[in-house]
């Protein structure tokens, strides 16, 4: 099969077309065909030498793939082969096939295409794993997303409106603040210009949010903590910002604070069926229903996917970017 390859650790040009051979299955996988396949900010790191590959995963980057099962076990899954389907993977997803844990797929939201399923499952794992089930977000919460244009905050945004609550989002220029507020924010707030919070403080009536999702860190960490309401939590993604922030214990204490955190790549198979069973019962319905929309940026083909990845290194995109796949 034809696949893309970290040549070695670098700038995007070490994303090298190459052919290797077929996955093989491990017990309770499919092989999916893959018709598309998302790019994310850990397959940038990957590439660069910063995400270790976990024990037993391809070495081949892409977390995330939509396509046509082909071969595996598929008894008690409620999936049949030739199905259409968007699976997390733990890698590999640059390539032609794809081999993935039946567990951890999704069936293509109706009227969804390929490309469109394809940004699905990275983010929605996440999203759903830290704001739903690690920072609790309740009924009648606030959430405010650090960086809500990117992949991540798109879903985010959506899902936590869709959702009923009031949401907030960050972002680098005015564009991409009317973009989130587009999406489901009730205010874009221009980092480069605004400071969060204070504008999260006025828009609260100076009680602040309730969740704070987080892909910064560094210095943002004290601003988060003046910015959360009382029994507030702060839940952490990435720390493009840096791996070290002052955190006021008195706070903390105080107010009854949380800083958390968790990534998704390492954990086992059955703590992400979990979180997929939960997506297929409270999120599909709103993907079929059109309450919540595919964001998708660009799209390329596999032989380009350094030009994606510069792409997603220039942060001047909205929403996901998408690879597509000759297989299909």
């Amino acid at each position: 099969m034809k696949a893309i390859e970290i040549s070695r650790p670098g700038a995007p040009e070490v994303l090298q077309l190459c052919e290797r051979p077929m996955p093989e299955l491990k017990a309770g996988e499919v092989l999916i065909k893959v018709h598309a396949a998302g790019v994310n900010r850990p397959d940038v790191l990957q590439r660069l030498g910063r995400y270790p590959v976990p024990p037993g995963a391809s070495d081949l980057p892409g977390l995330e793939v939509a396509g046509e099962i082909v071969a595996g076990e598929l008894a008690g899954s409620g999936f049949n082969m030739g199905d259409m389907v968007c699976a997390l993977a733990q890698g590999g997803g640059y390539a032609e096939y794809c081999a993935v844990p039946v567990a951890q797929c999704l069936p293509v939201p109706h009227g969804w295409s390929a490309q469109e399923a394809a940004s699905l499952p990275e983010t929605f794992f996440t999203v759903w794993s830290n704001v739903f089930d690690r920072a609790h977000l309740a009924k009648g919460e606030t959430l405010l997303v650090q960086g809500g244009s990117s992949g991540i905050g798109v879903t985010a945004i959506q899902l936590a409106a869709a959702l009923g609550h009031r949401v907030f989002a960050t972002a680098g220029t005015e564009e991409k603040c009317r973009a989130c507020e587009a999406l489901g924010a009730e205010k874009g707030i221009n980092y480069r210009s605004e400071d969060f919070v204070e504008m999260v403080r006025q828009a609260t009536a100076g009680k602040g949010v309730d969740v704070i999702l987080d892909m910064v860190g560094g210095d943002y960490i004290p601003r988060e903590i003046d910015a959360l309401a009382d029994d507030g939590r702060i839940v952490m993604i990435a720390f493009l910002g840096g791996a070290k922030g002052t955190v006021d214990l008195g706070q903390v204490l105080r107010r009854r604070l949380t800083l958390t955190g968790s990534t998704l790549r390492p954990r086992p198979v059955a703590f992400k069926a979990a979180i997929a069973a939960n997506l297929r019962e409270k999120v599909w319905p709103l993907l079929a229903s059109g309450k919540i929309r595919p964001v998708i940026h660009s799209v390329f083909p596999l032989e380009k996917a350094a030009e994606a990845h510069a792409l997603m290194e220039s942060s001047a995109h909205i929403g996901k970017i998408v690879l597509t796949v000759a297989a299909a």
